[in-house]
This record gives structure tokens, sequence and C-alpha cells, in this order.
């Protein structure tokens, strides 16, 4: 402010001291003598110099910007008036910087209660596109209804699914009219990959400790087996058949629990995706003639349209549509398959059966490991689909069928 000040007091002085030189210039124009006239305009050239400095630094800058949109940004910045508020060039830059911001920025009306709520930003204007957000009136209504001043994990629909997101309120006053400030932040993919990470992680460290103590057991039971029948004379008959159906059981129950545990590694061992260019069509065919024996042309395959084209890792792909397809052959009679194309250009793979479906009260558990409702179940099936999916970058959930039956969706 004092530099501004001061600026604006040189401006003052130069254009007094022209108008002072002027003034004696006039009053030699009856007679002028060229000396005279040479020397008002040297001194001139003092609040002359004085006055463009002054005016030159007064005068707001536009920021350079580079890339797509540039110009049009300029051609905003020219169309905002002069009313005596920021300069141009400021807006601009704030606006720019609310623009790419890595939150979605929503503006809501009012201090508190229900407003009406608009986007500020290119992260909240997706969010709301098609393919994102299933309602976005429902979520504007979610926003409104979000305490000023507290951070609240919310969930929301969207075309893939349930989405939760960490969301905070400011409130503030702009030009008079008190307003709220909503700064959303997706957090889903995140606690997604995290708890993957996680479970993971424990899965490694359980089958290795299990496995270290299950080898041992299965090997000396086995042994204890053999030196058993070697001393078989010497031992009374009772005896020898009580240790020898012991030992067998504890000799079969080892080796079934070292399957059941070297199943669950798969978990933490599945190599990295090696994304190529599939057409679905063809990885369709192969399936169909995978299952076909199984199914007994109960299994049906659609692709919308059929050039339809993907960069994924195509076998584990077709892992996790047969892992989808496994469960479905268990208590379902026909079952369908299709892929498509989904607002927003996101590829929609759907699989659903005419089965009982998942209860309500299971839904949040079925892709969890070690999770299952069946008796001999492990719990593998849906938590390896989820884990193939995330690795390609995709997400999968359980939805809700219209009529009987399951439906999952994959999305990509």
């Amino acid at each position: 402010m004092a530099s501004e000040r001061a600026l604006k007091w040189g401006v003052a002085a130069g254009a007094a001291g022209l108008m002072a030189l002027a003034v004696a210039a006039d009053a030699l124009a009856p007679a002028p003598e060229p000396r005279r006239i040479v020397l008002c305009g040297l001194l001139a050239l003092a609040p002359a110099s004085l006055l463009w400095q002054c005016l030159r630094r007064l005068a707001p800058r536009a920021p350079r910007m580079e890339g797509p949109g540039a110009s049009g940004a300029r051609a905003h910045a020219q169309a905002i008036p002069d009313d005596g508020g920021p300069p141009a060039g400021a807006l601009l830059a704030l606006e720019a910087r609310l623009e790419h911001a890595p939150i979605a920025l929503f503006r809501i009306d009012h201090a508190s209660g229900a407003g009406a709520v608009a986007p500020l930003n290119a992260r909240a204007r997706r969010l709301l596109a098609p393919g994102r957000a299933s309602t976005p009136q429902e979520l504007h209504q979610l926003l409104a209804a979000q305490a000023v001043g507290q951070r609240q994990l919310v969930s929301f629909d969207t075309e893939r699914g349930v989405e939760r997101a960490l969301v905070a309120i400011s409130a503030l006053t702009v030009q008079g009219s008190a307003q709220r400030l909503a700064a959303l932040m997706p957090v889903e993919s995140e606690l997604e990959a995290e708890a993957l990470n996680a479970w993971r992680e424990l899965v490694q460290v359980l089958t290795h400790e299990i496995m270290n103590s299950l080898t041992p057991v299965a090997s000396l039971s086995r042994t204890a087996c053999g030196l058993l029948d070697e001393a078989k004379d010497n031992l009374p008959n009772d005896i020898h058949t009580d240790l020898d159906t012991a030992l067998d059981a504890i000799a079969r129950r080892a080796a079934s629990l070292v399957d059941f545990v070297s199943s669950y590694r798969s978990l933490s061992t599945v190599p990295q995706a090696q994304p190529q260019r599939v057409l679905l069509e063809e990885l369709f065919e192969r399936l169909k003639a995978l299952l076909e024996p199984q199914w007994q042309g109960r299994l049906t395959f659609s692709v919308e349209p059929a050039s339809l084209e993907v960069m994924i890792d195509p076998g584990q792909l077709e892992q996790a549509l047969i892992n989808l397809l496994k469960n479905a052959a268990e208590a379902a009679t026909r079952a369908q398959v299709g892929a498509r194309l989904s607002r927003g250009g996101r590829l929609r793979i759907e699989v659903s059966d005419d089965g009982p479906g998942v209860p309500e009260a299971l839904i949040a558990h079925i892709f969890t490991p070690f999770f299952s409702t069946k008796k001999q179940g492990r719990g593998i099936g849906l938590a390896m689909v989820r884990h193939l999916v995330h690795a390609n970058g995709g997400t999968v959930r359980y939805a809700r069928a219209v009529g009987a039956g399951a439906r999952f969706i994959l999305t990509f």
C-alpha cells in the first residue's frame, strides 16, 4: 500500500511539473526565443519520465498462460471490469488455481440449511458429469446438509458403485452475501487400495507362519506312521490300531490344512497386470467355449458394439469372470455376461444370474477374504475377483437386481 501511494504521488508530481512548463511555454508564445523554448523542453523530460515510470508500474499485468485455453483465459481477463477491486491479472490467477485444484469445490448459497449448489472447478464438474454421480441432486442435498467447520466421511452413489469422500464445509461472505464453500475429496479408490494391500500383507504373513508349523507336523506324522508299522509285532493289536488311527488323522488333517493355506497364497502372489489391446468379443468366445460343457447352453454373452476393445490383461480378466460364473453355477440355472460403454466412456461388464442373490446383510462382506456362506467355502473367489479387477485399474461391485438373482458390475 505504501509503495502504491508513493507511485500515485509521483504521477501527481509529474503531471504538475508538465502543467507548469506548459504554462511557461504558453507565456513565451507571443515572443518566442529558441533558447528558452529548448530549455523548457529539456526541463520537461524529468517530470515526463517520472510520470511514465509511475504509470507503467501502476498498470496491472495479466499472468502469461500457456497451453490450451490460454487465449480464452486472456479474453476473459479483458472482459473483467475495472470496478476498483483486485486487478484482472490477480483474478485470473486465482481462477486458474481454483480450476486446477486437486479437490472438487462447490458453492452453497446461504449460511446454513438448504441452498443452491454450484460447481466451482473442473473436478466438481467432472463429478457431476454423466458416468459419475448417479443422482447429482442427491449429492447437492448431501453437501448442503453438512455442518460448517467439520470434516465428515460421506458416501454417494456413482455409476461405478458407492463412493466415499471426505467433505469439509467453510462459511464465508462474498459481496455481502452469506455462502458456504464445500471441498469434496473422493477417497474410495485410495481406501480400497490400502485395504487390498493390508489384506495381501496379512495373508502373506499368516500363510508363511502357518506353513512353517504345518509342514513339520505333516512330515513327522508320516514318519511316525512308518515307525508304527515297523513296530507292529511288538505292540498289542488294540494299541497299534489306536495309534495308527490317530497318526493317520493327524497326517490327513495336516495335509488338508497345507492345501487350504496354499490356496490363500494366490491372493498375495498375483503377478503384475500386463495390459494389451483385447477385443472383448473374442475373449467372450473363449470363455463360452471353456464353460459351455458346464452350462449346457444356459450361459449367454453379448458385446455392444461388436468391435468394443479394452486395454487390459486378458488372462486376469478371464479369471475374474470365471470366478463370478463359478459362483453363479452353484446357485443359478442361467447366467448372462454383457459388455457395453456406459456414460462417460467407461467400459461396463455385467454378470447376472437367476439365482437367489446375496442377502442384504451380507453385501458389505462378500469381497472380504476368508468370508464365505458356504460350508466348504474358503472365501477366496470374490476376494480374488476384486484383486484382479483393481490390478487392472477397474472397480467391481454387487448391484441389486431388479428381479431375482445376483448382479456384479465391473467398470474400467
